[in-house]
């Protein structure tokens, strides 16, 4: 990647990271696994995500604020947001920057097969619900501490 078209998508990339997820702030789409491509073409810009689930409330609400991010970069004329239907997505392509900060600051942890971890004291989970507030998370209790906590899964 060099050159103008290099450094705009470089510059579209980083106003795509700058886009959070609507129910985690501080959270970028790029840490949750939600941008698939970026597509330079003169002034025409590309953007493909992948959502959580096909029906989250929060598309809409994602992608105009991606248009209006990408669309304030210095040499864009033109955006579409397109959501793909493939890959899916899978919690495997969440960040440990992301896993991190959700256990952090929402306790939440991310569910790749066994019951996930507590992220407050690191003990044994159970599962309570297969569904959670939204389709693309379950609630667990911790088996040590009490918390409930809930899980990406995917």
């Amino acid at each position: 990647m060099s050159g103008p078209v290099g450094a705009l998508e470089s510059a579209v990339r980083a106003a795509v990271a700058a886009v959070d997820d609507p129910e985690y702030p501080g959270v970028s789409i790029i840490d949750l696994g939600l941008l698939e491509q970026i597509e330079v073409s003169g002034e025409r810009v590309e953007v493909g995500l992948i959502p959580t689930f096909s029906g989250c409330p929060a598309l809409t609400m994602i992608a105009d604020e991606v248009r209006a991010s990408v669309g304030a970069v210095d040499g864009v004329e033109e955006v579409e947001v397109t959501w793909l239907a493939g890959p899916v997505w899978s919690v495997e392509r969440v960040s440990g920057r992301a896993c991190d900060r959700l256990a952090a600051d929402f306790t939440v942890a991310v569910h790749l097969g066994p019951p996930p971890a507590c992220p407050l004291c690191g003990g044994l989970t159970s599962e309570l619900s297969a569904f959670g507030p939204s389709r693309c998370r379950s609630v667990h209790r911790c088996t040590s501490c009490g918390e409930v906590v809930e899980a990406l899964r995917g």
